[in-house]
């Protein structure tokens, strides 16, 4: 191994982020090192679980690894693999076990390759216990509140034999200005706030995320004005629930007002957030939404459950009659709106009659999409010690039977637009048929139109002329800018 006290040559810094970028240094000098004893450059892939949150974390580690020297590159079997992980659901765990055996069979063929795991699994103890018992061969484990220190955590595991684990309960430290590689160059997320204070019943996120700390309104503009700068045309502010953003902030500031101050922004195009809970949603809110045309024409609003009963039981703070005189404020507000949302089936205790309530609720809502889940059975949550746990059958036909209803109603929803021009950030040369490119539509909906790489990051005006369900086949129906 190389000897680290050899390569620091200098004091470490004690603030962030010259820290890190210390360490990227000296990183940058060892993987010198190794690519000399290789013979040719180390290539990193960095694999995401989850959610958006997640993604952006990805994009820091990205960066991180790319200022550092590494290439970048799609493929596993690389030299460095790093996989972010997310817990939400078991399933999630497993598959991450699953595919460590893959990797496992890769590094027995390349004696340069290290194994990173990081993200909200980490954060479950039994999970790291696992890791160091039954998967020796993983050089690095690291959390959610220390991603940020990905260079540092790195030198060591270059530089040490046995395995580095840090894992941090909590952390009020948020690091600012670190590289980030962006999946597209026209459009980024925002991490506004990180963890959640809401603890529903079911969820784990508060317990692997933490608490909620809002970041600075300033420094959230700053990092506004760098991505339009930069060429973006789109942000995504983002956290477990933007509703509540600036709660915690010395000079608290509502969600509403920093949307309405990010909006303002001249050079940037288009505004979305995610996610907001209902509990928290003000008429603020909806009508910055309504007065500004930049923040675009979509609302995430979990639902998770139309019965009263299982709301309560889920800790969510709103009753079913809260939630839909919330939708009727909005779509008031707002009348082209796309609401989207997210449901639980199987919750522990549900009846018949409280699935027919969801169902209620989706007949009167009628949503443009839903995430729908089966309920995951979470080791450290509240609902996972609650009685009447759901038969699998019960709980796959109701399942299918929201899942067929969504799908109906969102195919007659996503319709209404037909005929109509309206503007489509271009992100890609369609994979099936190069002849077109893929977009969105302010409201999220994805669009096929006759073009080129040329439209890639620019707005163009789209009749959209047959709906496919849930996507728009259409045609270029003015200048792209």
């Amino acid at each position: 191994m190389i000897n680290m006290t050899e390569e620091m040559n200098h004091p470490v810094p004690e603030t962030e982020p010259a820290r890190q970028f210390y360490f990227m240094g000296l990183a940058s000098e060892i993987l010198k090192k190794k690519t000399e004893e290789a013979g040719r450059p180390l290539t990193f892939c960095v694999e995401t679980f989850g959610c958006q949150m997640n993604a952006r974390d990805s994009e820091k580690l990205r960066g991180i690894l790319e200022r550092i020297g590494f290439i970048k590159t799609e493929s596993e079997d690389a030299d460095l693999v790093i996989y972010n992980t997310c817990t939400v659901r078991e399933n999630a765990n497993t598959k991450v076990y699953g595919r460590l055996g893959y990797l496992n069979s890769l590094k027995k063929k390349n004696h340069h390759m290290m194994i990173a795991l990081c993200g909200c699994m980490m954060q479950e103890p039994e999970v790291v216990e696992r890791l160091k018992k039954s998967y020796r061969f993983v050089n690095l484990v690291f959390g959610t509140h220390n991603i940020f220190k990905l260079a540092e955590l790195l030198v060591r595991a270059m530089t040490e034999d046995e395995m580095v684990v840090e894992i941090w309960d909590r952390t009020d430290q948020i690091v600012e200005d670190l590289p980030v590689d962006r999946k597209y160059p026209f459009k980024s997320g925002v991490n506004i706030m990180y963890g959640c204070n809401n603890f529903c019943t079911y969820c784990i996120v508060p317990y692997v995320r933490g608490r909620e700390k809002s970041r600075e309104p300033e420094d959230i503009l700053c990092e506004v004005d760098r991505l339009v700068k930069d060429g973006v045309r789109e942000v995504m502010l983002l956290g477990q629930n933007v509703n509540s953003y600036g709660k915690g902030l010395e000079n608290q500031i509502s969600f509403a007002e920093l949307l309405r101050r990010i909006a303002s922004k001249d050079g940037l195009d288009r505004v979305r957030f995610m996610t907001s809970h209902p509990k928290d949603l003000s008429d603020e809110l909806i009508h910055v939404i309504a007065e500004n045309p930049k923040i675009c024409r979509h609302f995430h609003l979990p639902l998770q459950s139309g019965s009263d009963r299982l709301l309560k039981k889920m800790n969510r703070h709103y009753t079913k009659s809260d939630y839909l005189r919330l939708v009727e404020k909005i779509r008031s507000a707002v009348p082209d709106i796309s609401l989207t949302t997210d449901i639980i089936v199987g919750f522990p205790g549900e009846t018949e009659e409280d699935f027919l309530e969801t169902m209620d609720v989706v007949e009167k809502v009628r949503y443009d999409s839903a995430f729908t889940f089966i309920y995951s059975r979470r080791t450290g949550t509240p609902a996972a010690k609650m009685e009447d746990q759901i038969d699998e059958a019960v709980i796959k036909n109701r399942f299918d039977r929201l899942l067929k209803r969504i799908q109906e109603i969102g195919r007659e929803e996503t319709a209404r637009f037909t005929g109509q021009c309206r503007e489509v950030l271009v992100e890609n040369v369609n994979e099936h048929d190069p002849s077109l490119v893929t977009g969105r539509l302010d409201n999220n909906f994805v669009v096929h139109f006759k073009g080129d790489s040329s439209l890639i990051g620019r707005i163009v005006p789209v009749s959209l002329d047959e709906c496919k369900g849930f996507y728009y086949i259409g045609r270029q129906n003015g200048d792209a800018y």
